[in-house]
């Protein structure tokens, strides 16, 4: 039992340093890649990188915040966590509130702070999820009694992000519950069943939005239009294959001088490829695959249900959105609107990540010590 919880011990310091190294490449990047735009639009090299050192600061007072909460409350706020989350989402379809940025109102705008309510409801909905199989153990093969209602809070869920419109986290969120559902070992003929009737719907959403079948058009020939809808992903493809075996140096990007769009947000992989080349994205690369296996066998080494699937949960979605972050800035995927966990610009995102983080290292103490209760 010792040995365990020193193994246990060991792999959360290990995520913990990855983590770590990952925010640091991250403050080093969005420096690197926005330096020139931030000059040139805030008169300030260092606008971006002193703006996210301040949600860094954010993100480790909330990773405080979150590990000195008894495991035994957050379980018994879930709930409440979950509809408060949603209901502030919903909020970005009433017009006032609603911040649009690139044509999407995902934001909040607050007495002049902005922030992404949709962030926090990733986290609730794993949460809620994971609380919801401890509920429903001795029935998980029931329909009417597990199955349909978690069709039911994801259906609501997706259906509140779909308005703003956020495809991507949408997407995320529904494969992260399904194999949290798939592990909980749900009744696979309903899995089956839903995902071969979630591929028309998704094929009938993308139809039915015209920017969604050209991001699709594009993503398959971004020659067709090189100047216009091609332009992003053509010069991302231009950062990763300039960067050759070792890269043009770190600061020596020529992608950021208003070439490639979004450099330092959604496509900073780009400039880290440019400037590091072949060998820093597979430094990249490692980082985020051992992060996937070490989250897995922390959770594996849990004995608490509710633990095990918050912590594979938040593994989960953390892995899909570089999954998706880096198949986008690499052409493998259409593009999504979502960032490199960590890495990428962004406050709420990083705060809200580093609050998974918090919550990992909760539960593992929590475990270790004990200082649990179903």
């Amino acid at each position: 039992m010792i040995k365990k919880k020193d193994n246990l011990q060991a792999n959360l310091n290990i995520f913990l340093i990855i983590v770590a190294t990952l925010v640091a490449i991250g403050l080093v990047f969005i420096y690197s890649s926005s330096c020139v735009y931030a000059m040139e639009k805030f008169s300030s090299a260092q606008y971006f990188v002193k703006k996210q050192a301040f949600g860094l600061i954010l993100g480790l007072i909330s990773i405080l915040f979150v590990f000195i909460l008894p495991l035994k409350f957050i379980k018994k706020i879930t709930p409440y966590l979950f509809w408060g989350s949603l209901a502030l989402t919903s909020a970005t379809m009433i017009p006032g509130i609603a911040q649009r940025i690139h044509g999407s109102a995902r934001w909040i705008n607050l007495f002049g702070f902005s922030f992404q309510p949709s962030e926090i409801l990733k986290i609730s909905v794993i949460l809620y999820i994971a609380y919801f199989i401890v509920k429903k153990q001795d029935k998980l093969n029931s329909f009417f009694n597990a199955y349909l209602p978690v069709l039911v809070i994801l259906g609501i869920t997706s259906v509140i992000l779909l308005k703003q419109p956020d495809f991507g986290l949408t997407v995320t969120i529904v494969s992260t519950v399904f194999t949290m559902l798939f592990v909980a070992k749900f009744n696979s003929k309903y899995l089956i069943l839903t995902f071969a009737a979630l591929i028309p719907a998704a094929a009938t959403l993308v139809l039915i939005k015209p920017y969604r079948l050209q991001r699709i058009l594009t993503f398959l020939n971004p020659w067709q239009d090189p100047q216009g809808s091609g332009f992003q992903i053509i010069q991302s493809l231009i950062a990763i294959g300039s960067g050759g075996l070792w890269g043009v140096g770190i600061a020596n990007s020529k992608q950021k001088f208003f070439y490639l769009p979004m450099q330092h947000t959604d496509f900073i992989f780009s400039i880290i490829a440019e400037e590091t080349g072949l060998i820093g994205s597979l430094c990249i690369i490692t980082l985020f695959t051992a992060l996937l296996f070490l989250g897995i066998r922390i959770s594996l080494s849990l004995k608490d249900i509710f633990s095990k699937f918050t912590v594979l949960g938040l593994v989960i979605l953390i892995s899909i959105q570089a999954i998706i972050n880096l198949s986008v800035a690499a052409g493998l995927a259409p593009t999504k609107g979502i960032g490199l966990p960590f890495v990428s610009y962004g406050n709420t995102s990083l705060v809200c990540t580093l609050c998974m983080v918090g919550l990992i290292i909760n539960i593992v103490y929590s475990n270790i010590y004990e200082k649990i209760s179903n």
